[in-house]
Parts: structure tokens; sequence; C-alpha cells
């Protein structure tokens, strides 16, 4: 009996080895493509003429090998990895830019970016810079933000409480002790959880690769919860591992304020979920120089180089397949007409509720497996963005490259479940969270591109059914009653930031407005205007849905990428495209960019010498 169990153990992990080392197809990143930096360009037409290519039938390739449906960072990522080992790839974006979540806008001689505050883990050596460096060909440059990066701001005016929170694996922990003396074991017990949460992610990129019989075997045989402490901690929620560790509610509220990053209260938050958070940042924060706009702007010319193209105000209104059920295309509406391009793949980064629900026939809508996948799955929570353009300089206006997380009081799930479930007019005037940041401040080159000016983002949550009833009035000139609620919570967030920011004066705004849930279903395709993609909560980070949402779909030739696929926010939509581009090209990628970066260390290392 016992030579059995351990005969199946060793196949087990013979299995589990080969998929984890698979290396079978070709490799996007075994060749060092950076190049010296070349002069940065900050003309906007020259760079429209690389973000704004208007799709017309005629600028398709010929011979696709692969159509891949929206242009974030989920899509476009895949794209340069597919084109890195000779694949043609058309990426097709339905707003007028690329770059999903990483695209910006002008206003009033203002540039806002919406949805690149910081990026975590972005040391020389580590596989996420040295990936980011190769699929941009070493031109994305990257800027630290201060140390603290950023600062939890908790309570009203006459009794408000400012908590620093610094990078840094020893200093984090030592800056913490600092302001909660007497907390030091609850500090140290987070902090040793966080970090062996993050030794535990390689289980859920392995479940979205290996093949199905195997991921369903370490499922349900219970063996993922013991192989892999993120799936120990996966079931616990945010709220009940914190107050376990401290009676400080101050504390517990530091311990959960970056809950903002993926959309849910900490009560309904996943502890494996967060703990990536945290640990993304334990190194540092960064912004990219330039803004957000130099992300795509770098990564396209290298899909293009391969034949392919990135073509935008390229609406697809269904995906398009043969007799056998097998996706061999898809249909573009220009004007009134449709173009049909075909190719022998297609790879949504729309998510998977516009993938499945609105661009498949109906016929395969209702697959059991496509439905069971839909079950599993939920919308996150709408968004909401306001953007403030300044006159005045960073240093005039007292601003830096740092994030402010603002709390109305330290009891989080409560102050966000009244605001969830209140009247949207009384929840207009009570916002209980508010990120603000300053792009301008974060980016080294805004006093060149926009000298005396300052630009100011702040970004809560919305319901979607609280402006649903607008959703289809004209984008530009929706009804009155729309703009009146819009600038409640506009006038009740600008009221916050005048009381942190002193020398923000109301004299000094030139330029405000509000994105809200409806606005991101428009410009971004968010169904219910959510910006972190499907819910982050607790059920999503199951072994079982993460075993069964794989970027490989019910349906031949059908592939998933981006936040949906994996998770949240830029390195987690990218973490989807490499989970994608394994499926795809029979190589385990995340494992090519580990071995990427010891490489580029080693080149690094002897280059150092030799100078």
């Amino acid at each position: 009996m016992w030579i059995i169990v351990g005969v199946i153990c060793v196949s087990l992990l013979a299995l589990i080895l080969k998929y984890v080392c698979s290396t079978s197809g070709p490799d996007p990143f075994l060749t060092d493509t950076r190049e010296p930096l070349k002069e940065k360009v900050f003309d906007k037409k020259e760079k429209n003429k690389v973000l704004k290519q208007g799709f017309v039938a005629s600028k398709v390739p010929d011979n696709l090998d692969a159509v891949i449906i929206g242009s974030g960072i989920g899509g476009l990522g895949l794209a340069v990895l597919l084109a890195k080992v000779g694949k043609k790839v058309l990426v097709l974006e339905q707003h007028t830019r690329a770059g999903g979540c990483c695209h910006t806008f002008t206003e009033k001689g203002f540039e806002f970016d919406v949805g690149i505050h910081y990026i975590g883990d972005l040391l020389d050596h580590k596989p996420f810079r040295c990936m980011l460096d190769q699929i941009t060909n070493g031109q994305l440059q990257w800027e630290p933000l201060e140390n603290p990066f950023d600062h939890v701001v908790i309570g009203p005016a006459e009794n408000r409480r400012c908590y620093p929170i610094y990078s840094g694996r020893t200093r984090f922990p030592e800056e913490l002790k600092k302001c909660f003396p007497g907390e030091e074991k609850a500090i140290d017990e987070y902090l040793s959880l966080v970090k062996k949460v993050g030794r535990g992610i390689w289980l859920l990129a392995l479940l979205k690769t290996c093949p199905v019989p195997l991921a369903k075997f370490v499922v349900y045989t219970g063996l993922a919860k013991r192989l892999s402490f993120f799936f120990q901690m996966s079931d616990r929620s945010l709220t009940d591992v914190v107050n376990e560790l401290t009676e400080n509610k101050d504390l517990r509220a530091v311990f959960t304020y970056i809950f903002g990053t993926y959309g849910n209260m900490p009560k309904d938050s996943s502890f494996s979920m967060h703990s990536l958070l945290v640990g993304h940042y334990l190194n540092g924060a960064w912004y990219p120089k330039g803004g957000a706009s130099e992300i795509a702007y770098h990564m396209i010319p290298i899909v293009e180089q391969a034949g392919g193209a990135v073509l935008v105000r390229a609406h697809v209104n269904r995906i398009l397949f043969n007799a056998a059920n097998e996706a061999c295309g898809v249909s573009v509406m220009k004007g009134q007409e449709e173009v049909h391009i075909h190719a022998p793949m297609v790879i949504s980064n729309a998510g998977i509720f516009n993938t499945y629900q609105k661009l498949l026939p109906s016929h395969l809508q209702a697959l059991p497996a496509i439905q069971k996948q839909l079950s599993l799955m939920k919308n996150g929570e709408g968004g909401l963005s306001i953007f403030l353009g300044l006159s005045g300089t960073k240093e005039e206006l007292g601003l830096k490259a740092d994030n402010y997380w603002i709390f109305t009081e330290n009891n989080f799930d409560e102050l966000v479940d009244k605001y969830i479930k209140g009247e949207r007019e009384e929840s207009s005037r009570s916002i209980p969270l508010l990120f603000v940041a300053s792009p301008s401040a974060k980016d080294p080159t805004w006093e060149e591109r926009s000298p005396g000016k300052s630009t100011l983002s702040l970004v809560s949550f919305a319901k979607y059914e609280w402006f649903e009833e607008w959703k289809d009035d004209k984008v530009t000139n929706r009804a009155p009653d729309y703009k009146e609620l819009k600038q409640t919570f506009i006038d009740t967030a600008l009221d916050v930031v005048l009381e942190v920011f002193p020398k923000i004066t109301r004299d000094k705004i030139e330029y405000i407005d509000a994105g809200t849930p409806i606005t991101n279903t428009y410009y971004i395709g968010a169904p219910k205007g959510e910006i972190y993609g499907a819910d982050h909560g607790i059920a999503r980070f199951s072994p079982e849905l993460n075993a069964t949402v794989r970027p490989q779909t019910p349906l031949k030739n059908l592939y998933l990428t981006g936040q949906d696929v994996f998770l949240c926010g830029f390195a987690g939509a990218l973490a989807g495209a490499l989970s994608c581009g394994s499926v795809i090209l029979n190589r385990n990628l995340h494992m090519d960019a580990i071995a990427l970066a010891k490489r580029t260390k080693f080149l690094n290392i002897n280059k150092s010498i030799e100078n």
C-alpha cells in the first residue's frame, strides 16, 4: 500500500517538475534585445503616430498568426512575447489610443494617466524588471518614488494620524515599529506571513498552465493547500488575520490600507491577495519616466517589426467560429459594415465577461464549461477617478513623488460597507477612502514638458448602479442630474484634498473633472465600470477557480490573457500574458523570466568588472 502511494507521489512530483521546467517551445527572452537609450520623444504628434493608428481593413497584415482583442498590458505584453519568437500579431483596440489602463489623455494642457500610479518590484536584477526591459527593448525607464512612498492618513481633521510606509525589507518593519511601540511581535509576524505567502505563488501559475487533469488532481486531492502557503491562506480574510495579530485599531488599519489596489474591503479580501501587493512594494515603488503612455509607445514597434500591427478605433463585435466551433477570427465594425479578419488563434484581453457574454454566439455562451467559469467569477466594484490640473510647480504646491491613502477613520470594513450600501446622494457626500497622488511630481520629465503646471489624480470606488441610468447618454454631454451627482463626489473629495495639502488652494485649480463607472465602461470597456477586472474577493483565490479559469478556454483556438486570467493591476495582467504565452508556446515563460534575471545579473556583473 505505502509503495503504491510512494510511486504515485513520485510520479506526481515528476509531472509537476516537467511542467515547471518545460522548455520545448521557443523562448522570447533568449536574445538580449536591449538597445542603447534613444532620445525621448515629447512631441505628441510623433507619439500619436504610434499610439493612435486607426483601423482600416487595408492596414490588417496578411497571414496573421494571432488576433488579440484589447491593447492593455495583458494584450500588448502577450503580443510582444509572440512577436519576439517571430509571430505576426494584430492587436485591436476599441478606444482611440492604445494602452488600455496604461493610456494617458490631455485636457486644458494637462496630461493625466488613468491607471498607472506606481509599480513595485523593479530593482534591476528582479525578473519583473528584466522582463519589462526586454519587452520594451530597454527603452522604458523608471523613476523611483520617495521613501516613504505611501502615507496612510486616518481620521478627521481634528484627530488626524499619519503613518509613513517605507520600502525596504528591513526598513519597512523598523519604521512601523517606531510608529507602534510595543507591537513589534505583531509587525514581525505580519511581515513573515506576507513573505511566506509570496513564496507560494508558483502553484497559482502552475495551475493556470499545466494540463487540466494534473491541475484537477492537485486541487481535488487537497495537494494545493499542502504544497503552497498561498493556498493555505487564500480563504482567510484579511480582517481575520490582522485581528489575530493585534488589538491596535490603527495598526490593523495600516496592515490593511492597500486594499484599494484590488478593490475589496478587508473582510472580503483574501489575505493571500493582499500579501502579494504588500510584497510587491517591499523593495520600493517606481513610475515610468515620461508618463504612462511610454509603456505602449515602446512596445508597439516590436509588434510591428515582426510584421504585426496595433490598430485603434477597432470595435470587435464578435469572435468568428468555423463549423467545428473553433475560433478562426474576429469581426470588426467599421461604420455600419463588418470587416472579417481571419487568424488561426484569437486571444481576448477584453475580460472574461466581455469575451463570453458579448463576443460569443448564444449557442456557445450556453455551453456548460463556459457557464461554469462564469459562475465562479463576478464583476469587481466600479472605480471613481478625479483629475485636477493645477497652476504651480510641485515645490510651490507641496507635492512629492509619493501617495496618500486617506481614510475618514480606522474601521475600514464598516466605513466601506456603509458607503457601498448607502443611497448614492448620501454616499457621494461621505467618501470613506481616497487615494491621492501627483503624476507630475513623479515624472522627472514633467517640468520640461509642462513648466509651471502640476496634476493630481484621486481614486476611490463607486457603484455602477448609482450611474447606470445615464449609461446610454452621449459620453461628453450626459444629463444635468448626472453632472450634479458627479460634482457632489468631486466637491467631497476636493474638501479632503484641500485639508491634507494646505498649499493647494481653489484659485490654483485650472481643470477638474471625474470619471465614473460608466466612463470606465465607455473608454476601457469595463462591463460594470470596474478598474481591476473580475472581483478579487476571497472566492477568486480558491484552487478550484484557478485550475478552471485559465488561458485556454473550452473553445479551441480561443485564449484569455490579462487581469482575469491571473491577478489585477499592471504586474498581474502581465503575469496573465506570461501564462497565456506559456500555453501557446508550450514553454514555461514564468521560469524563463527567472532565468533571464539570472543571466542579466551575470552580464551586469561582468560589465562592471570590465569597466
